[in-house]
């Protein structure tokens, strides 16, 4: 997909805004009190998936690649549930990370919430929260606004 309309020009101030909270999530990432990259990276890529965002894929399987991230998972994202090769940190993110994104077919409970929690501080969870809706936030400007497909290079927005 070709861009639409550059975002970047027409709404300078929102990108900074959305730069700046992906710059927060990079501060954490790998930090004790924080969430691996590895974790970040494949929630963006699965809510990516679930998006239909070409553009975040790209970018994000490249950046999950750069972080260490095999092949195999990243193959086998689209159905973590049935492989065995996700720890069970990663599966309570993805569930979240899926939950969220489908807010209007889904309902988050308690009982799912205290399933996820487990696997997560209270500033972990703030923070995955986050991360989950600023992927959701740059996916629907890529998907609805457009954006150069395969043109991502690792450390491109660093």
């Amino acid at each position: 997909m070709s861009l639409r309309v550059n975002y970047y020009q027409q709404a300078p101030g929102a990108v900074q805004a959305m730069m700046a909270l992906e710059k927060y999530l990079a501060t954490i990432a790998d930090q004790p009190q924080g969430l691996p990259k590895t974790l970040l990276e494949l929630v963006k890529m699965r809510v990516s998936q679930l998006n239909r965002c070409a553009f975040c894929l790209d970018m994000h399987s490249k950046d999950s690649r750069a972080a260490g991230e095999t092949e195999q998972r990243l193959y086998l994202l689209s159905a973590w549930r049935e492989s065995p090769c996700y720890t069970e940190q990663e599966r309570a993110a993805l569930q979240w990370a899926e939950l969220l994104t489908n807010l209007s077919q889904t309902e988050v409970s308690d009982a799912c919430y205290h399933e996820v929690k487990q696997c997560f501080s209270d500033k972990q969870m703030a923070d995955l929260t986050l991360a989950i809706n600023a992927i959701n936030g740059w996916n629907r400007f890529c998907v609805g606004l457009g954006a150069e497909v395969g043109s991502y290079q690792v450390g491109q927005f660093d």
